[in-house]
């Protein structure tokens, strides 16, 4: 995401790193094409000038001139006036006055508002509460059965009225209104409200939602905005909000923005923090909106933090530690490596996953990494039995040919991934060898200081 701004923000930046000082000529030129930058990836004009602004003034500032190199010092400014821009703190959903907590979700049809209705019940529910969903868009065909269909998916009830003829009723307050009161009565702590789109802001539109948020009171208004169309998201916040006042914006489709612009203007222009940001079709690729992470990753330094938070999402403290072992032992097999492998994919988006390690996100971004890319490794492991998982040395030429025929692939295939799976063995076998060479180490030197006292 952001690929685009960048590189753009990079290439100004290297006017600066390579000089001895900060001069009125080298600040001229990086502002000029800061601003740039920024206005190519549809940021806001009053925006962009802002941040040029506030930027200048801090690379300016006397007390810091002599303290760090030029390029350290625009880095630096740029860097925090980014988080500034994108919302300076993380901002988390409302605290509900009583349960039920409700959830009020709108937006313009097609910016992907049902299926982060869908995500946000998943994601609430890994953080043990207890959501409904309520089908109040009963306008756009199949609507209410996408939305159920969502809701089976993250194993969550959906509340909605059809007639006996099983078509939606047409009057989406008495939906809000009657979900409320049964997400009450069966003991559910979230209703999430699913409301009716339209392709463009309109009086109807307005008038229907200003009224389920009068019937229902919500502890939290979300606006849904699709990411890629740049400051006409912004002006459709902007419209929502004088209408609604929400609590805070989603942003969705972020991993095809390469701009920015929609993401680093919305707070400024509409004074709203951006909570949740989507950055894929599936139902867990839903993230908590962090300013500051996202600045870091803008800026090419990664994103260490959320990397490490999904990694525990998926590893626990006792299986590392079992998995250690393993590689001690050379017990680990290849049953164990697809397990891994599930992980991983688990993670979320393969690149993504990449663009959070610093240093490497601007080496892989010209490299185009699928989501699918484990597929034929996962395909020939799923066509051996279990004594071959566990055995793979004893996986001879008719077993092979077996199993690259079972894959639909080669032998040569089959063969690929036995001295792939080897080479790791031996490589992880070091590394672990090595850790504990260190830890023995360490154990040692704190024996040797107790000693001395």
């Amino acid at each position: 995401m952001f690929e685009s701004l960048s590189d753009k923000l990079d290439a100004a930046l290297k006017n600066v790193k390579g000089e001895g000082r900060i001069n009125d000529l080298n600040i001229a030129e990086t502002m000029r094409e800061i601003r740039r930058a920024l206005l190519d990836a549809d940021v806001n004009y009053d925006v962009a000038r802002e941040f040029t602004n506030k930027v200048k003034e801090k690379v300016t500032d006397e007390s810091v001139l002599n303290a760090v190199s030029p390029g350290q010092q625009f880095v630096k400014a740029v860097y925090d006036e980014l988080v500034f821009l994108l919302g300076d703190v993380h901002i988390d959903l409302n605290t509900p006055k009583k349960p039920p907590m409700v959830i009020l979700i709108a937006g313009l049809q097609g910016s992907g508002k049902t299926t982060f209705t869908g995500k946000l019940a998943k994601y609430l529910k890994s953080k043990g509460r207890s959501p409904m969903l309520a089908a109040a868009d009963v306008y756009r065909p199949a609507a209410v059965d996408q939305l159920e269909t969502l809701a089976s998916q993250v194993g969550v009830p959906v509340f909605s009225i059809r007639g006996e003829d099983g078509v939606p009723l047409k009057d989406a307050v008495e939906v809000a209104r009657r979900a409320k009161d049964e997400a009450r009565r069966t003991g559910r702590d979230t209703l999430i409200i699913d409301t009716a789109g339209r392709l463009h802001v309109d009086e109807a539109m307005m008038k229907e939602v200003v009224e389920i948020k009068g019937a229902v009171e919500p502890d939290e208004i979300l606006f849904v905005v699709d990411a890629m169309t740049g400051q006409d998201a912004v002006n459709t916040a902007k419209a929502f909000n004088d209408q609604l006042n929400v609590d805070g914006v989603v942003l969705t489709k972020l991993d095809g923005d390469t701009r920015g612009g929609a993401a680093l203007s919305i707070r400024s222009v509409v004074q709203k923090p951006i909570k949740f940001a989507s950055t894929g079709e599936k139902l867990d690729a839903l993230t908590e909106f962090y300013p500051d992470r996202m600045a870091q990753r803008i800026l090419g330094m990664g994103d260490v933090v959320s990397f490490v938070e999904k990694a525990q999402e998926q590893f626990d403290e006792e299986e590392a530690e079992k998995l250690q072992r393993k590689f001690r032992t050379q017990d680990f097999d290849l049953q164990d490596f697809y397990d891994q492998l599930q992980k991983i994919k688990n993670m979320g988006s393969i690149k993504d996953l990449i663009g959070m390690i610093p240093g490497v996100g601007k080496v892989m971004k010209d490299i185009d990494v699928e989501d699918d890319a484990f597929k034929h490794i996962e395909a020939l492991v799923q066509s051996m039995t279990p004594y071959e998982r566990a055995n793979p040395d004893q996986i001879n030429g008719s077993r092979r040919r077996r199993i690259a025929a079972g894959a639909g692939m080669e032998v040569q295939d089959v063969n690929g991934l036995l001295k792939q799976f080897r080479e790791m063995k031996k490589m992880m076998k070091t590394m672990s060898r090595l850790s504990g060479k260190g830890r023995q180490a360490s154990l040692s030197d704190l024996q040797r200081a107790r000693g001395r006292r």
